[in-house]
C-alpha cells in the first residue's frame, strides 16, 4: 500500500492523479500543511466501513453479463403445504 500526500492546491490542479493514487492506497489531502481529508477507493472504503453488498448490487456490476452460470435443477419432490 502506498500513501500519497497532496496539498489542496495539487488536488485541484490534478484530480486524475489523486484518483489514480487512491487505487494504490490512501491519499492524504492537506490544508496549510496539515492533513484535512483522505481520499480512498470505494473498495477500500467499503472494506473499512464493513459494508456488505446485497445480491442485487453484486449482480448489477459491470462485466457480469459475460459470466455463464449453470444452476442444477433440484431433485427434491414438492410437498403439500400444511396451513393448519
Amino acid at each position: 500500500m502506498t500513501i500519497t500526500t497532496l496539498s489542496s492546491r495539487e488536488l485541484n490542479q490534478d484530480v486524475t492523479r489523486a484518483k489514480k493514487a487512491a487505487k494504490d492506497g490512501p491519499v492524504f489531502i492537506t490544508d496549510r500543511g496539515r492533513p484535512a481529508h483522505v481520499l480512498l477507493s470505494i473498495e477500500e472504503y467499503q472494506r473499512l466501513a464493513g459494508m456488505k453488498r446485497n445480491l442485487v448490487d453484486v449482480l448489477s456490476m459491470p462485466g457480469l453479463a459475460d459470466i455463464e452460470i449453470e444452476i442444477p435443477r433440484s431433485r427434491a419432490l414438492p410437498r403439500v403445504a400444511d396451513f393448519e
